[in-house]
Formats: structure tokens, C-alpha cells, sequence
């Protein structure tokens, strides 16, 4: 039988397939050699985004749940992100196709004047641009879906009771920087892409030692790794779902010693 949390393990999985793979957009250029098999080679990690998330659709159906506005609002959200990844692989197919046909001294997709190749360099980049856009909030998206699902699950005692484990707040509030995207090292100091707190390298480590994130080469300009979830990081953060982490435990302070009297002569 399917676990209960299996969909949210995949949704956490499937933010930080998104999170690679607008690294990899953001890093695409058209000014190379072949624009065009960059723009195919690009498409297929992308297609594989729309079959893992209908893969996840699949998951829902096959669990044993009751199917409230909650649950119903989880399924739209990964059909949405099915849906994204589908739009962003045609329109980079798209752009390929638009070089191709130029290439080949014909109008792009067969209709319309024929385009010089600086047109079609532009009308491809635009394409490019799009994609960026659409790929950029889908980490968030899948952490705001798992979260739900299993919030909801748990609310309904439809999830085993399970003692969350024990993180401080920044080590809880890193871990969900991870799950939507946002970390990225750079000089062996953690980067954050907001700018309303900071993560310490004290505590990435922290995380790390536990074995909760990983590092991974990261094809980002002055960027030289990404943190992601490991498995058990995923399962480690949904455990958190629904309800407040656990305090980390700290050591205890020795009692202070008694005061000394001084004592009558007699």
C-alpha cells in the first residue's frame, strides 16, 4: 500500500527537479554554435517535469482519502505544474523550431514573412524569457501543494501520529528556503535569493550533518553549488507539516551553586 505522505515526498522532489531546471534555463544562451539542440536538449528534462507530475496525480488517485476542498485544491495544483511543464517544453520546442526554419530559409512555423536570423535569435530568446518565468515559482508551488496535502491528511487522522522532529527556528526556516529553491552556495557561503533574512553557514552544516540537504553543482553565473533535499530531508520537513516542529534540544545549564552564609562566632 502507498504510503500516506508518498505524494508530498514526490511534490518535494519534483520542486527541486523544477529548481535544476531553471538553473539550466537561466544559464541558456543562443549566441552558441547550435541554439537550436541546446533548445531540444532543454526540452527533454522538462518533458520528464510534466510525467513525474502526472505521476503524482496518479499517487493522489491511488490513495484512500476524502476528497475535501483542501484535497481538491492539491489536485489542481499539480495539474497546473503538469500543465506548466508541458507549456514550457513546447515553447522551447517552439524556439527551436523558429531557428530551424530560418535556418533553412523558409517562414518560421510556415507562415508569415521569412525572418532574418537576428529576428529569429530575438523571437527565440522570447520564448526563452517566458520559460525562465513560468519555471521560476514552481518550487514554492509544489512546497505550498505538499504541505496541504499533508496538513489536511493529518487534520482527518488520516496520517499514523508521528513526533516531528527537533530543529531550532533558523534550521526549520533554512530547510524550507531548500524545499522552495532558494539556497545556493557561493565561495562556501550560503546565498539566499531574498533579502529579508540571511542563513548561516553554521547552520546549512548543521542540516548537512544530519544528512537532510546535499550540495550539487549549480551551472549559475558566481554560483558554485545548489542545496536540495535529501530523502530524508524530505521526510524530516513533512513530519514538520501540520503542526509545530519540536523545539532542538539544548544543554541544560548547571544549577547555580547555593550562596554560602557566613556564619556567627560565638
Amino acid at each position: 500500500m502507498t504510503a500516506p505522505t508518498a505524494p508530498a515526498e514526490k511534490l518535494l522532489l519534483l520542486g527541486g527537479d523544477f529548481a535544476r531546471q531553471h538553473d539550466y534555463l537561466s544559464c541558456l544562451r543562443l549566441d552558441g554554435l547550435s541554439p537550436a539542440t541546446a533548445l531540444t536538449q532543454q526540452s527533454i528534462p522538462t518533458q520528464d517535469l510534466a510525467r513525474l507530475a502526472l505521476d503524482i496525480v496518479e499517487g493522489l488517485d491511488a490513495q484512500r482519502m476524502y476528497h475535501s476542498p483542501e484535497i481538491r485544491t492539491v489536485y489542481a495544483r499539480v495539474r497546473q505544474l503538469a500543465h506548466l511543464a508541458i507549456d514550457t517544453a513546447d515553447h522551447l520546442l517552439d524556439a527551436e523550431d523558429i531557428l530551424d526554419d530560418t535556418y533553412a530559409g523558409v517562414p518560421a512555423k510556415g507562415e508569415g514573412p521569412l525572418l532574418t536570423y537576428r529576428q529569429a535569435l530575438e523571437t527565440a530568446n522570447s520564448r526563452l524569457i517566458l520559460v525562465r518565468k513560468l519555471t521560476a515559482p514552481a518550487p514554492q508551488d509544489t512546497l505550498t501543494a505538499a504541505e496541504l496535502f499533508v496538513t489536511e491528511r493529518r487534520r482527518r487522522g488520516e496520517i499514523p501520529p508521528q513526533q516531528p522532529p527537533a530543529f531550532s527556528p533558523a534550521q526549520y526556516t533554512a530547510l524550507r528556503a531548500v524545499a522552495r529553491g532558494e539556497v545556493t552556495i557561493a565561495d562556501d557561503k550560503p546565498y539566499l535569493h531574498r533579502d529579508d533574512w540571511r542563513i548561516a553557514l553554521s547552520t546549512l552544516r548543521s542540516l548537512e550533518d544530519r544528512g537532510l540537504v546535499a550540495r550539487e553543482k549549480c551551472p549559475l553565473w558566481l554560483h558554485d553549488e545548489r542545496v536540495h533535499l535529501s530523502a530524508d530531508g524530505r521526510r524530516d520537513l513533512i513530519a514538520t507539516f501540520g503542526r509545530p516542529p519540536a523545539p532542538a534540544r539544548t544543554a541544560a545549564r548547571p544549577a547555580p551553586a547555593p550562596k554560602a552564609t557566613p556564619s556567627r562566632s560565638l
